[in-house]
This record gives C-alpha cells, structure tokens and sequence, in this order.
C-alpha cells in the first residue's frame, strides 16, 4: 500500500477492483463504511456480484481478464473530458516528457510496441526512451501538448478504448462503464481523493502487473498520489505478506528490495556498480544512489564481521543468480517434474493445493529425494505421496514433518498491508512437540554448520561464516534459545564501530537511528535498510500502541512503526503544490511551515519544488518523477489489453495479438503434456475464475481443522448463473463435475444470480466460480481448485494466472 488501512476513510471515491475487501478483508471494510457515512461513494467492478458489491454505490460486472480494457476505457474518458489535474501531472509525473519519434504503439503495430523479436518473445526497448539534451535530462513540453510528449502518446494510445469497445471486450454494460468513469474522474481537481483496494484478482493474470500500473496511470492523471485517501493499495492476503517480501521471500530480491546479484557480477563493486540507478539530474534525489550504503550494511549483518573490505564483507558468499536464471514459483516446479531439483523444504505452505495447475505440483513432488513440510497440521503436500491417483509403493520421496507454533504461539512483528509493523506478544505456549520456526531454523543452522566442520563439503563458508548472535551462547558456543528481539536489532542495525557523523559521534554498538546513518565503508550493520530506525536507542518502535493522532487524518505515528522512517504515506511530497501547501486544505498530510515540514514524515526533507536547491518529489525513481511512461515493463511503456492465455473468444478485438507477447509458454517451449492450454476451445467454453471464502484460510489447513468453521463451508462448491445452469440442466445443490484441460474436482451447484451471462462480440459468454480452500486430507470436502487453473504466469512477475481459465461443468451422473 502506498497508503494505509485507516486511511481509506479519506476517501471521497472509493474503487474496490479484482478483491471482494467485505467478505476477505472484513476488519478493512469499516474504514469503507466510515467514509461512505462521509458521503464517499463505493464502486464495485468484479465479474460476480459479491458482499463488497451489496454494499456499493455501483456494481459494475465485467469478464475476467479484462480489467484493462476497463481502465483503459476510464483512462480515455479522463483525458477527453479534461478531467486530469494538470499541474499535478506537471510537477510530479513526466507526462511532460519528450519521447523518442521512433517509438511506436500497438495502435499502429497490431497490438505490439516497437522493438519486438518474434522469435525471443522479447522487446528491444531502445525506442522507449526520453528525448535527452546535452546534459542527458530529458527534454520536456510543459505544455503538454507536443505529440511526442508522454500525455499526448498516452492520449493517442489509449484513444481506441472507446466505451463501445470496452464494453465489446469486458461485457460490462456501456451506461455502467460511463457512471464508473465520471465518478472516478471526478477525483481529479484539488480537495477531492479516490483510492483503489485490489488483491489477487488484479494480480493473478498474465497481464497482472500491468494491470496495476493501468490504475497507477489513473492515479497520477487525478492527482491522487501522496494524498489522504488516495494511492494505490494492495490488499495482502495475510497479515505479515508485506514483511515477508520486504525481508526477500521472492527470488530476485534480497531484503529491502535490493537485486540479488547475479554470477558475472563477481565482486562488490561490480555489484553496486551494475544495480545502482544513475541520473544526471542535479534536481533528483535519485535515492537508489544509496545501495552501496545498504548493500554493505546488509553483509555486514549476514557475515561474520571478521570478514574486511578486502574480502568485500562477505559478497562472494550470497547466492547468485546465473545469468537469465528464472527461479520464480512456476519455473521450480517445472524443473522439479523434470528431475532438476532433488530436495524441497515447504515452509509454511501447501503448494500441493495453492500451486497453480495442482496436478503438475503434485507429480513434481514425486520426483524428489527429500521432502521438509513444516506446518501446523497434516496437509496435501506433506502426504502427497498417498493423494489421489498416487501409488505410494512407487514414489521414492522421503518426507519428513516438522510441526511448529502457530503466529499467537510465538513473539515477533509482523508488517501488515499498510507497511506498519506491529510487535505480537506470545498469547500461549506451542501445542504438543510443536516448535517456534526460530528454533527449527535454529537447529538446523547448528548440525548443518557442524557437519561442514566435522565432514567438510562444497563451499562451507556460506553457513560457516554467518552472523549467528541471537542470543545467549553456552559453553560450547551455541545458542538454545532464539532472542527474538536480537534478531529485530540485528535487522535495524548497529554502529560496528565508533563513527562521527554530522558532527555527533556513535558508538560502537549503539542501535542506527535511520538508514540515512548506514555507511558503505563497513562501519554500519542492518539486516534490511527499510527497517532501519524500527528498533532503536530509543526502544522497540514497533511495539508501539499510543493512540494519538495529531493531523486528525488518521497517521497515528506512535501506533507501530511504519516503514521508511515511520512515514504513513509514500510519495507524500505529491500532496502539496510547488509552494509546499496541501492539495487539499481539510486532510493535509504534509504542509511547509517555518521554514520545516509538517505533519507526516516528509519524503525527502528537501524544501517546496519552487525553492532553489531542492529535490524532485518521487525520491527513489531516477528522473525524480513519478512515471506514466515507464520502460521498465516488460511488455511495454504503456497497458495494452491482451486476452487470458485461456479465453472464450477466438481473437484478440483491439489487435491481432491475442494473448501477452512475451509470456513463457510453456508447453509451446519445450513443456510437458500437462502444461498445454485450450483457449476457444468448445471442449472447455466456460470461464472460471478462483477466489477466498471469509470462513477458510489460504489452502485451508487451519480452517479446515476448526470444526466451526468447516461446518459454515463444508465442502468446494462452484457458483453458476440461472441461465447456464438451466442450459445444463443443473439445479442448486446438485453434485457437479468442474474440468479443464489439466484435471477436474467435484462441487455442489450453487445457482445464482451472483453470476449473469456476459455479452462479448455478440455472444454470450458464461462464467464460473469457485474457492480455492479445501483439499483431499479433510475428509468430504472435494479438492483444490488449482486442479483446474494453468501453468501460465504474468509477463514480468510470473505469478500463476488462476483469475481467469477456461472449464466445462456437467451435472454429475
């Protein structure tokens, strides 16, 4: 989130896209009731009519996979009708940037941008570049108006998204689409904020992560970036998701979001030299300027802090990436089916029922040495190997169990969707033999360690060398028990050596007060940069629970600590004009005042845009600005609607480019029988999509286990329409038969009128409807619905596309 929870209260229009916040995120939806008493207006696009739209202003419904024929409609109705704040977009994004004359758009290329290799399925992006003076920074057109300026290109491009055809595409009805739109854009004038709760209805697509930048677009048009109630705001699916991926559970980042490096970057130089943005705009902060600092620190807390410049702190003990290498979700298990990959620890999760295309996850497993499951309960990845359609007397996988505590079991912080990270005290004591993961990671940090030491082995030093002061050690050197506070000071950062900085001296081990202290010479630690400043001389900021809020726009800076530095909105300079006063006078976030700023914690200290010496206000991106027009996509600078991979339509209606252009294909690139896709395919001509129920967690592997709640949603059920269930003779609480290309589950026919047929190219397309909670280990309760979804992942992120795939539904004989 750039924003924050409470802060959606703000809102004067509230859009509520790809999640169903009511009935997934609960707690979230009062601060959506608080605002509509306010007077704000909830809109609700979502392909079924669900308990976030009973409560809306608006529901528009529209098909899955299309959201950016939607947005992309909504962007063009902004700009024809003017509705775009124009001196917000001149201070603070670059629509006023020139780009290169040779670049050109899918309107003139059949759907592609300039630059594409057929045959690498990859863009050449040197014609998505700025035009640059002398100096090397861009050339602009304050006025907007040169053709080749980012405004005028987003205007031409995004023209042919008409309301006819977007309603041609999407299904949704052309008066829905108008209401949606000018309620939106009303947003877009000083004093007035409109915010944007997605999930994983925007991001499990093939075109996920531009689905999110079309919206990111419509947000920089109105202004409504860095203000109260505005933003754009990923609602996590669990508590602590946001601090999992700030602490690098993805492959391609170390914590803090810094790159992990690669193989040819073969020292520490070559590392900051290859991964640090560089600008040449004296009036940008450029603040990834500061990776040295961070990336130093960071092996400073990894490594044992022997380890000197000389043998650049460790560096050469990361793990590398090879070149091109690919270890995102959907690629280890096709290397796992294929016998790549020997050993497998499932920490925490269920991929056997999560994992998109379930069956291929599930033969994947089969194809190990060794298996680790560690989790609160039996689940169907921990007993795969006796699942349905498994010979256990033919699969050699050797699992192992390990039961650990549950998160009210065990004390810690988690960082919720807002980036506030809260301290959780431990409520009771871990059930039966069940352990802290701590102690788990704890024990296995130990033998692994002593059997280097004891029997030797391929490149030791990587666990030998570790950082390993969490706690009291014994006599003979290890630690039985994990100091979770340890852990978080270690993450903030400590002073490793007395350091003089702006005339103040710190001592060595003092804590870092804030990341602006790290140094790169090695004479600072931190475990993450974002979180320096969490735990500090001052105490555990986390652990905060003062319930002031001296803005009254609900910030409430001594609740928790909020990442960076305990600011509450990103971007927060965008909220006022050149001179440093509010956008909107009534909810400020930040004002100019004698001299200093107030309010919240600014980005960036520097003074207002119109003072000499100060810095841009989009700190962390190069050019200073926020961008509208950005190379770094992919599959593009700007959106452009693509079909799913799998989809009920034989043709792409803005092109002839069907589907994402440089998607991996992977039955088409070498893959297996079980990764084909069936797209306009009559045997598979209904479109499915997956979501969560309030009653069950994730996979299921808590809820399931709680009588309770299992007794309030007992078993996998699929929704459908009047229509098409009277088209198959199906009636409501009928046992159905749900199939796809890759496998089938049985649910109970809920017929509703949740679901409506979609008219698209002028025929009727159907859709489905099914949760993704229950698996075989409970008892009466069907399986995953991931049996049915494909191996296809988004164009830059590669998270699995399970929000819109193509199945049949049969009564069952």
């Amino acid at each position: 989130m750039t924003n924050h929870w409470i802060d959606i209260r703000n809102a004067d229009v509230i859009l509520i896209m790809g999640s169903n916040a009511a009935e997934n995120h609960p707690i979230s939806f009062k601060y959506v009731l608080e605002a509509q008493e306010k007077g704000a207006k909830l809109l609700s696009v979502d392909p079924r009519f669900t308990r976030t739209s009973s409560k809306a202003d608006l529901y528009a419904p529209l098909r899955s996979g299309t959201d950016i024929a939607f947005l992309g409609g909504m962007i063009n109705y902004i700009i024809e009708n003017n509705l775009y704040h124009s001196e917000y977009m001149q201070l603070h994004t670059n629509a006023t940037f020139l780009i290169n004359p040779d670049f050109k758009m899918p309107g003139e290329l059949d759907g592609l941008f300039s630059g594409y290799d057929a045959d690498k399925r990859k863009y050449d992006k040197s014609t998505w570049s700025f035009q640059r003076d002398a100096n090397g920074i861009p050339l602009t057109d304050q006025s907007m108006q040169d053709p080749n300026c980012v405004l005028q290109l987003l205007k031409k491009h995004f023209s042919r998204y008409s309301v006819e055809v977007v309603s041609d595409i999407t299904g949704t009805p052309q008066e829905k689409l108008t209401e949606v739109y000018k309620i939106y854009g009303s947003t877009g004038v000083a004093g007035r904020a409109a915010t944007i709760m997605y999930a994983m209805g925007w991001t499990q697509h093939t075109v996920g992560t531009q689905n999110i930048r079309t919206m990111a677009i419509i947000q920089l048009l109105l202004g409504n970036i860095g203000i109260a109630g505005g933003g754009v705001n990923a609602l996590r699916g669990e508590s602590n998701v946001q601090g999992s991926t700030d602490h690098c559970l993805l492959f391609h980042i170390l914590p803090g979001y810094l790159p992990t490096p690669k193989a040819d970057w073969d020292s520490l130089a070559k590392y900051i030299e290859k991964s640090t943005p560089k600008t040449t705009d004296p009036d940008s902060a450029n603040w990834w300027s500061n990776r040295s600092k961070y990336i130093t620190s960071l092996l400073r807390a990894h490594f044992d802090t022997a380890l000197t410049a000389e043998d650049d702190f460790g560096y050469s003990l990361l793990p590398k990436l090879d070149t091109g290498q690919n270890a995102s979700w959907l690629m280890l298990f096709d290397r796992m089916i294929k016998g790549d990959i020997k050993g497998f620890f499932a920490w925490g999760q269920n991929p056997a029922c999560s994992g998109s295309n379930a069956n291929k996850v599930r033969k994947a497993l089969t194809q190990l040495d060794w298996m680790v499951t560690v989790n609160l309960f039996d689940n169907e990845t921990a007993s795969f190997w006796k699942g349905p359609d498994m010979n256990p007397a033919e699969i050699d996988t050797e699992v192992f169990f390990l039961p650990v505590a549950a998160s009210f079991e065990k004390e810690g912080s988690i960082t919720n969707s807002g980036r506030w990270a809260q301290w959780r005290y431990q409520a009771v004591a871990p059930l039966g033999n069940s352990r802290h993961d701590s102690v788990v990671m704890n024990e296995l940090y130990y033998r692994v360690a002593q059997l280097y030491k004891s029997e030797g082995g391929a490149f030791p030093e990587a666990i030998t060398k570790l950082s390993w002061n969490y706690g009291f050690k014994g006599i003979d050197g290890k630690i039985d028990h994990i100091d979770i506070h340890a852990v978080a000071k270690e993450i903030n950062g400590y002073f490793l050596e007395d350091k003089e900085i702006k005339g103040k001296l710190y001592k060595k081990g003092e804590l870092v007060p804030s990341f602006a202290f790290l140094q790169d010479d090695g004479s600072t630690s931190s475990g993450n940069w974002l979180y320096c400043n969490s735990y500090n001389e001052n105490g555990n900021m986390m652990a905060r629970r003062s319930q002031k809020d001296p803005t009254g726009v609900g910030l409430y800076p001594e609740w928790s600590w909020c990442w960076p530095v305990n600011r509450r909105i990103l971007y927060n300079r965008a909220s006022v004009d050149a001179n440093g006063v509010p956008w909107n006078k009534e909810r400020p976030v930040i004002w100019w005042a004698g001299g200093s700023w107030k309010g919240d914690v600014p980005d960036g200290g520097w003074k207002p845009l119109s003072q000499a010496g100060t810095k841009k206000s989009f700190i962390m991106l190069p050019d200073g600005v926020a961008a509208i027009f950005s190379a770094g996509m992919n599959e593009g600078p700007f959106p452009e609607h693509y079909e799913p991979l799998e989809c009920p339509i034989e043709k792409n209606p803005m092109s002839g480019t069907k589907n994402n252009p440089i998607i991996k294909l992977f039955f088409t690139d070498g893959g297996l029988e079980v990764d084909a896709f069936y797209s306009y395919d009559q045997r598979y001509p209904y479109v499915a999509t997956t979501y969560r129920v309030t009653e069950h967690w994730q996979t299921g592997v808590m809820t399931r286990n709680t009588p309770w709640l299992l007794e309030m949603q007992p078993s996998m059920f699929v929704e459908l329409s009047p229509e098409l269930a009277k088209d198959k003779g199906i009636t409501n609480g009928d046992m159905c038969v749900v199939s796809s290309g890759r496998g089938k589950v049985e649910a109970v026919a809920i017929v509703t009128k949740r679901f409506r047929p979609f008219k698209v190219q002028g025929t009727i397309i159907h859709q489905v409807g099914l949760p993704w909670c229950y698996g075989w280990t409970t008892p009466n309760v069907g399986d995953s619905a991931n049996l049915l979804t494909p191996t296809i992942g988004d164009g830059n992120t590669m998270i699995p596309e399970t929000k819109a795939f193509q199945v049949n539904i049969e009564k069952r004989g």
